[in-house]
């Protein structure tokens, strides 16, 4: 059954008639979460106070939360694990969750992606370590993207994709060309990025914004990209989302940072939706956050939902993901999250001007 509209306005036309579902491609991450009394120093201790086993990279946590949130539409991956333990947990994972895991395949060639999740209990800050493993060898060929009926097709996340990030001599990724072939085919493309401080984050990402119709990204990758300082102020991420949007992208530009988040469409509207007000008590975490933001965004957008709409359901699916320290243990139905929404509330608008 397909997903109501949260009100009563009329839902608009949803595109690309006749596909239905999201296919998403890229990073299939077990996150090895530990939370820590304080970050040491160089050379120094700190204690690990409690530990668990997550899933981890934009796919995974795209479909997953997708799943929890109660989308009723086919949710399916590709990627590649390695033939291990980590590679089994997620594999039965997406079984248990309805994703089909047809296309992603075991190898023996590397080990299964994995990332230490260091968190300060305290604070909810997090810092990464991450083994690329069989991540790094995603190629084109490992995509049958002829083959899917699915709607949209995400990618994720751009910068952490060795193979897929790397350009010709041209300066066209593969990346860039997957995209590509989808939007031809008819699917919608979505990408996000990774923070990576090593990325060199125009290189790898522009290539790829001629064939995108949204790009996911948070204030500092924005600002990474387009070269600039990260900015909180919406009237000035707007500046730099138009930066962006004048590269290529095709339809939006979805920009999200703790105090709420902005869609820039490429004809000119934008919306600002603030962010939920979890109290800072109840946040056991951040990781996750921004990959549980784009799947409310994405189920709205699947269901035809206006921005508003899409950006409320998106700042209340990372505000009941900031519940837990792993990436999707505390999503809950779209239901639910709105309805955490409305019993905190939101912070007061910010100027767009």
């Amino acid at each position: 059954m397909p997903v109501e509209n949260p009100t009563t306005d009329p839902a608009p036309a949803l595109p690309r008639e006749g596909r239905r579902g999201v296919l998403a491609g890229g990073n299939w991450i077990m996150d090895h979460v530990k939370m820590i009394d304080g970050w040491p120093s160089q050379d120094a201790l700190a204690n690990i106070t409690a530990q668990s086993d997550g899933n981890g990279g934009g796919p995974y946590n795209i479909t997953k939360n997708l799943a929890r949130l109660g989308a009723g539409f086919p949710l399916a991956g590709v990627g590649l694990i390695g033939r291990d333990a980590d590679g089994e947990k997620i594999l039965q994972d997406c079984t248990a969750h309805g994703i089909d895991h047809t296309g992603i395949q075991a190898i023996a060639a590397a080990p299964t992606s994995y990332t230490d999740v260091m968190t300060v209990s305290s604070t909810g800050r997090r810092t990464f370590f991450h083994q690329h493993g069989a991540n790094a060898l995603l190629d084109s060929m490992h995509f049958d993207l002829a083959a899917t009926s699915a709607r949209i097709f995400y990618l994720g996340y751009l910068g952490l994709l060795q193979t897929l990030d790397a350009a010709d001599a041209a300066g066209r990724t593969k990346a860039s060309q997957l995209l590509e072939q989808a939007r031809g085919l008819g699917l919608i493309t979505v990408a996000d990025l990774v923070s990576n401080e090593s990325a060199d984050f125009p290189a790898i990402v522009n290539p790829s914004l001629p064939h995108l119709d949204y790009l996911f990204l948070n204030e500092y990758e924005l600002a990474r990209l387009v070269g600039e300082t990260a900015v909180k102020a919406p009237g000035q991420l707007v500046a730099q989302a138009r930066q962006v949007i004048e590269r290529g992208v095709q339809q939006a530009v979805i920009v999200h940072l703790p105090e709420g988040a902005l869609c820039v469409r490429q004809d000119g509207p934008v919306t600002w939706q603030p962010a939920v007000r979890l109290p800072a008590d109840q946040i056991a975490g951040t990781a996750g956050a921004g990959d549980a933001f784009s799947a409310g965004f994405l189920l709205g957008l699947h269901e035809g939902w206006n921005d508003n709409q899409c950006l409320k359901l998106a700042v209340s699916a990372a505000a009941a993901s900031l519940r837990d320290a792993t990436c999707s243990a505390a999503v809950e139905s779209w239901q639910n999250c709105l309805a955490l929404g409305r019993k905190l509330g939101f912070y007061p608008d910010q100027s767009i001007t």
